[in-house]
């Protein structure tokens, strides 16, 4: 088996030229990712969980900001696992997750829960309608061809249409509000989980915000978490996009003359209704309601 140790690079080209069948080499590498987030999740101080499309990289933005305020590191140097923490240890290691690949090294019925048991674990969610459409434009432009194979997306260059996107099992609203359940069910077993939505930090930001960094174990000053929110409103994040002022491949569009393809791309609750007729919407959120945990509290249609 290829030792954990290698870089990642040199492990996808060692499955290239291993001489097996294609679906032997995708399983071998979902495993090999599995294994790799286990071993980080061991490490980490902390983890944030979420699906594709959550606001996961602006949560990440709002921490980084937080800590390079805090600590007087260089802006450009985005929050990544321990990256921060080497530079400085009152910095936690916080593993950033969508928990695709752990199950395939753990089980479908493995230890799971017991490598989020003993730390802060923080799970956020979002109107799985809204985030089945930006992942049908993040898989029409920014993801690569291999990982739309190994994430059991539809293979690049497909011809399907937003519409049959969200509605694939593999991928979208099906996919999604499963991912969501699970973790509802999971919640007694994880004492330090907090659950925080997209749209309550959207909504007031500052508030929410605190207690992301509360649940971290920080005790956050007002004029912290207002220059933090300052500084990572989403125009401005678009701005920096556009003017190819971020250094991190995370905040770089993927073409420059294509709105959709940003990564700040709109940020706007309930913006799913745009992009289907009455007929489609109403498809969509009768799936949502009868399939989603009511917990999360996406009523349909959302208000």
């Amino acid at each position: 088996m290829l030792p954990l140790a290698l870089p990642k690079f040199i492990r996808k080209k060692a499955l290239q030229y291993t001489p097996l069948p294609l679906q032997s080499k995708i399983s071998i590498e979902r495993w090999l990712r599995g294994r790799e987030e286990c071993y980080r999740l061991g490490k980490a101080d902390a983890v944030v969980v979420s699906y594709e499309k959550c606001g996961r990289t602006w949560l990440r933005v709002m921490l980084s900001r937080f800590y390079q305020r805090r600590y007087g590191l260089a802006e450009s140097r985005l929050l990544n696992y321990d990256n921060l923490h080497r530079l400085r240890p009152e910095v936690p290691a916080i593993l950033f997750t969508h928990d695709r690949y752990l199950r395939h090294y753990t089980g479908p019925d493995g230890p799971e829960q017991s490598v989020f048991r003993d730390k802060p674990v923080i799970l956020l969610v979002r109107d799985p309608r809204d985030v089945a459409v930006s992942l049908y434009f993040h898989w029409l432009h920014r993801v690569k061809p291999h990982n739309k194979m190994l994430d059991n997306m539809p293979p690049h260059g497909s011809e399907i249409s937003m519409y049959e996107f969200v509605l694939n099992p593999d991928s979208g609203l099906p996919a999604i509000m499963a991912f969501m359940n699970r973790w509802r069910a999971q919640a007694t077993n994880i004492p330090q989980l907090a659950l925080y939505r997209y749209e309550d930090l959207r909504t007031d930001t500052e508030k929410y915000l605190e207690q992301v960094l509360r649940t971290l174990g920080e005790t956050p000053a007002a004029d912290e978490v207002a220059e933090v929110v300052a500084y990572t409103e989403f125009e401005k994040m678009k701005q920096r996009e556009m003017n190819g002022e971020n250094s991190d491949s995370r905040l770089v569009a993927a073409d420059i003359n294509n709105p959709d393809s940003f990564k700040a791309r709109r940020a706007k609750v309930g913006g799913y209704r745009d992009y289907f007729d009455p007929g489609q919407i109403e498809t969509i959120d009768r799936l949502v309601t009868a399939q989603l945990d009511p917990a999360f509290a996406y009523r349909s249609p959302p208000v």
